[in-house]
């Protein structure tokens, strides 16, 4: 049975800040900052968390539903590092605010940027063993970060939802069956050992990274046997921290495989992988839903006039990794453009620097085990009503005894 991503659906916050303002305010390194190959980020308010992210990711993509569709849909799977509560499922909160049928299996996945993939591979699994022809599956990947402020780390940290409609007819990515190679192992490499700090070692990030990509790439290429990395994939998507650890770590495999050099290696990388990070460079990491991002770059710039195999690599800190495959044809461009993502991007609002600081410091009153909070939107007034009043967008409303109340702006 054919099956895949069907739709995709996207919130990327109302707010970005221009990260050479922020290598400026900061004091970093300009080449170094230059080399992360990132523009802007994604900036969340208080009144914002991965839940309210979810909700503005999936509602458009549901609401474009046929009644019966909605109804086809038998299990919600979210995928976030970026939790509310140790033992209650962020896809509670979400499959109430969504509206969706009450006979159908929620649940949470968590395994850092990488629990994104595992969501949708479940998602797959299970829809197979149903054996349904019209089931669907709505997979959402949401993560916020926690800004670690005056370190290289913070241009690279922003915040999205990524929703994906899974199921028989797959004009965004068709997975191919068997196509896959995994590759994990522990590694404290990145990770969040509290509410409110993202700590590690970002060197061994990068080697774990361009490790697994190794690895994983030669278990797809056991899987399937004879395969070449530079011939078989019409384009790339990799999990995108930041540009720049995507082509470094293209570049190592590439010279790892074929000894390749600096000239061949170049158009290799802007012919097939430079597609993938197109919107990736406009918001930061999002972690889980972020090889998704990926992938929509791919379909929003790439030439889609037949059927192109896509390599993809997820991975995710600590760590595990799986590179696999799909194909996607000149239907996915027109369904990657009823997710609105490129208009979204650019009605976000910029944020000067002094606005990035007071959002900040307001970030913290709504933060993970909070047991009540009015989440004020007085003292950020006038970004409130510049960003959100009246968008019909799905904010945190208050945190009442632990349960987080949700309403439209």
């Amino acid at each position: 049975m054919k099956a895949g991503i069907e739709r995709i659906g996207f919130y990327g916050g109302q707010a970005f800040i221009d990260i050479a303002e922020l290598a400026a305010l900061r004091n970093l390194d300009p080449v170094r900052m230059a080399n992360l190959l990132i523009r802007r980020k994604t900036v969340h308010f208080p009144w914002e968390d991965p839940v309210s992210f979810a909700v503005n990711a999936a509602r458009p993509l549901l609401q474009a539903l046929q009644p019966q569709q909605r109804q086809q849909i038998s299990h919600l799977i979210v995928a976030s590092e970026s939790g509310i509560d140790f033992g209650k499922s962020l896809a509670t909160w979400i499959h109430g605010l969504l509206d969706l049928p009450r006979r159908i299996r929620l649940f949470e996945i968590k395994q850092a940027c990488y629990g994104g993939t595992a969501a949708l591979q479940t998602a797959l699994g299970l829809l197979a063993r149903d054996g349904r022809p019209d089931g669907r599956a709505l997979v959402i990947c949401t993560d916020i970060a926690r800004p670690i402020p005056h370190s290289y780390a913070e241009p690279t940290q922003g915040g999205a939802a990524v929703a994906l409609l899974v199921g028989p007819e797959a004009d965004i990515l068709e997975i191919e069956p068997g196509a896959s190679g995994t590759h994990g192992y522990h590694v404290m490499d990145a990770f969040r050992p509290d509410a409110d700090q993202e700590t590690g070692d970002a060197d061994l990030s990068v080697l774990t990274y361009i490790d697994c990509l190794q690895h994983a790439f030669a278990a797809y290429r056991e899987a399937l046997g004879t395969v070449d990395f530079r011939d078989h994939f019409d384009y790339l998507a990799f999990h995108t921290p930041f540009g720049g650890m995507v082509k470094g770590a293209h570049r190592t495999l590439m010279r790892r495989l074929y000894q390749a050099g600096g000239a061949d290696i170049e158009a290799d990388f802007h012919r097939r992988l430079a597609p993938s990070l197109v919107y990736c460079r406009e918001v930061g990491n999002i972690y889980s839903g972020t090889v998704f991002l990926a992938l929509a770059g791919v379909l929003a710039s790439a030439d889609l006039d037949r059927r192109r195999r896509i390599g993809l690599f997820s991975y995710g800190s600590g760590c595990s990794s799986e590179f696999y495959s799909g194909w996607a044809g000149p239907q996915a461009e027109a369904a990657l453009s009823q997710s609105g993502l490129a208009e979204h991007l650019a009605a976000r609002r910029r944020l000067d620097m002094a606005e990035y600081e007071r959002v900040l410091a307001a970030n913290r009153h709504s933060r993970f085990g909070s047991k009540d909070a009015k989440i004020d939107t007085d003292d950020l007034a006038d970004l409130y009503q510049a960003a959100f009043a009246e968008r019909g967008v799905c904010v945190l409303g208050g945190i009442r005894n632990y349960d987080r109340e949700y309403r439209d702006a």
